[in-house]
């Protein structure tokens, strides 16, 4: 199969460090590649991969210093998939909505799988006037506030199985990974920590809308001395990371998507404590892989929990559920249901040309014989 992935440019693929939808870009191009797809990656030029490039912008957007207006990098990439379409039997594309407009009159079958939180009113009219663009969700909670989109499937996220390994015996901290930012909640974290007794490490990345929020909330509680400031780490660095903390915690204040962070654990072995939004209790199984926290106080006592939960289990149920080779099976499944859709409604059109011509051929032979009649 001849399978396009269109990614956004903020971040190479796969990312050099944190980058949530870059990274499943990465592991399910890779992955098709490996399953013997010929695929096409559209993404920025210093991008890593085993298929095919098309550099949307020289490097990554978040790394040029001289980007100004990111809107203008996508929209070139845009038009050069458009370029490209008649190469591929699917575009996939993980560019949010911004190719709609576009790829409403693409004859060839795509899909978009819609990466981030869908709760925004602005979200609305977009989506009701583009009804007909097929979208995957990450998660069932991600859809729920646009129930009129064109869904055509959720595909939970994967990763490579070899990529973390399972960590039997674990240290003595608690570890918080991801984005520093509301929604995300490092702050909580940090109490949590402290209630439970337990050092804290904070491995996060600071984007610049966040810089004023960084400064103002978190840094002056990364003083206190049970927490331990990192800053942005690898995957590499994440195994070690993830696999040697004796809990994940995931505070959340907003309707995740999905929750990356939270897999990436489980492939370690690590049960992760989680507040309640969006795609947590689909992700996390209470009490087998992790705890679901109502409040500090809920999750402080879920620390003392954790021993209670096997990490082995923990990491079996990474395996059944969040590998990359399940994830891009389910993918190639609705890839060729696209295919199949297009080719019927191809067929269709068809069937009904062949009609109108028969038609239209007997109209003709009956007014021949209609004239002939008359000049007789």
């Amino acid at each position: 199969m001849r399978i396009a992935q269109v990614a956004p440019l903020i971040e190479s693929v796969p990312p050099k460090h944190y980058g949530g939808t870059e990274r499943i870009v990465s592991y399910l191009t890779e992955e098709l590649v490996r399953a013997g797809h010929d695929v096409t990656l559209f993404g920025s030029g210093d991008s890593v991969t085993q298929a095919r490039l098309i550099p949307g912008c020289r490097q990554s957007l978040r790394l040029n210093k001289q980007c100004v207006d990111h809107l203008a990098h996508h929209l070139v990439m845009i038009d050069r998939v458009l370029e490209h379409a008649r190469d591929f039997d699917v575009i996939h594309f993980h560019t949010d909505y911004l190719h709609f407009s576009a790829s409403r009159y693409l004859r060839v079958p795509h899909i978009t799988t819609l990466h981030g939180r869908l709760d925004l009113p602005d979200l609305i009219p977009v989506y009701d006037r583009f009804r007909h663009i097929p979208v995957i969700s990450i998660s069932n909670a991600q859809r729920r506030p646009l129930p009129s989109a064109n869904w055509v499937g959720t595909i939970y996220h994967g990763l490579p199985q070899e990529l973390f390994r399972l960590q039997p015996n674990p240290g003595n901290y608690l570890a918080f990974l991801g984005r520093i930012c509301r929604e995300k909640r490092a702050d909580r974290a940090i109490e949590i920590a402290k209630r439970a007794g337990m050092p804290l490490k904070i491995a996060a990345k600071v984007d610049p809308v966040d810089r004023r929020y960084f400064k103002r909330v978190v840094e002056p509680l990364l003083q206190q001395s049970h927490v331990e400031w990192i800053g942005e780490i690898s995957d590499r660095e994440k195994n070690d990371f993830l696999g040697n903390a004796h809990a994940l915690l995931f505070p959340i204040d907003w309707p995740e998507p999905f929750g990356l962070v939270m897999i990436e654990a489980m492939a370690c072995g690590t049960p992760v404590i989680a507040y309640d939004g969006g795609a947590v209790s689909e992700v996390i199984k209470e009490g087998q892989t992790g705890f679901i926290a109502k409040n500090v106080e809920d999750a402080a006592e879920a620390v003392h929990r954790v021993p209670e939960l096997s990490r082995a289990h923990c990491r079996k149920v990474f395996e059944k559920r969040f590998t990359v080779t399940r994830m891009a099976r389910d993918y190639v499944k609705i890839y060729k249901r696209m295919i199949d859709r297009r080719m019927s409604g191809v067929d269709r059109c068809i069937e009904s040309s062949r009609r109108e011509i028969t038609a239209c051929r007997r109209a003709f032979e009956n007014s021949k014989i209609k004239d002939a009649q008359l000049h007789i």
